[in-house]
């Protein structure tokens, strides 16, 4: 009986002793990283809660009132008006790029129209406040967009929703033959001295900004200095634009795997 209970002992003793061979584990591949169509959900998240976003909205608003005060001090020898953009610029329209990304979609003009249709967009800080201002100066308020005329209602009743002046079919010109703003503007100075011009994208302001690629996009900025803050008044949107268009030479037909890999590959890494 001791010789069993020695040798029991033993066997224990030596498995104890005994070294364990580790088990391998393997660590999963982090997931590839999609810029489009998931990246404008980021964007966006941005855009909805950051309080940064909003002060630069309001900064931008703000300035544009200072600056407008000044142009009412000069003379002028035609009524005065102001230019705006509608949509990332007087309406936040960030719902629907969370909608199409979280759904693994991009922007096409189906879903676009479906959702201007609802005519539920919120205002871009300090929109509302500063165009009402403007008014209230006498100066008159033209919306150039690229939405185009089946949006025509919903776009009214959502600015005059907020009780944004001018909201009515004379002041709202909407995207006709092409995406260029040029001939618009130029509309509104036959009869109006343009002081202000605002948007989210550069060719919101000037016709050499149109559809040019990337380096020259960013080149003619800083060419136009002088203007920023003082006639040209930008508002932030990381969500879309011509900035993301540049990127893959306005080539909107191609895959999203395509587009992605075109912006992946004008990214600075370490």
């Amino acid at each position: 009986m001791m010789k069993r209970l020695w040798t029991g002992a033993l066997l224990l003793g030596m498995l104890a002793c005994k070294t364990t061979t580790p088990v391998a584990v393997q660590t999963p591949a982090a997931p590839a990283t999609q810029l489009t169509p998931y990246g404008p959900a980021w964007a966006a998240l941005w855009q909805q809660q950051s309080g940064e976003y909003k002060a630069l909205c309001l900064q931008a608003y703000q300035l544009a009132a200072l600056r407008l005060d000044q142009y009412l001090a000069q003379p002028h020898h035609l009524p005065l008006a102001v230019v705006t953009d509608i949509d990332e610029t007087v309406l936040d329209n960030s719902p629907y790029s969370v909608h199409q990304a979280l759904n693994g979609k991009s922007y096409d003009e189906k879903s676009w129209v479906e959702w201007t249709a609802k005519a539920i967009a919120d205002t871009v800080p300090g929109a509302p406040a500063f165009f009402k201002y403007a008014a209230s100066k006498g100066v008159k308020v033209f919306y150039i967009t690229n939405r185009i005329e089946a949006e025509r209602a919903a776009t009214l009743k959502n600015l005059q929703r907020y009780g944004f002046p001018d909201a009515d079919d004379q002041h709202l010109l909407l995207k006709t033959a092409g995406s260029g703003k040029e001939p618009r503007r130029q509309q509104v100075l036959q009869q109006y001295e343009i002081v202000l011009l605002f948007g989210d994208n550069l060719s919101d302001f000037a016709a050499t900004f149109d559809k040019k690629p990337a380096a020259e996009r960013n080149a003619t900025a800083l060419q136009s200095a002088a203007s920023f803050g003082n006639r040209y008044i930008v508002l932030p949107n990381p969500m879309y634009g011509d900035w993301e268009g540049a990127l893959y030479n306005y080539q909107y037909k191609l895959t999203p795997q395509q587009k992605d890999s075109a912006m992946k590959a004008q990214l600075r890494n370490y």
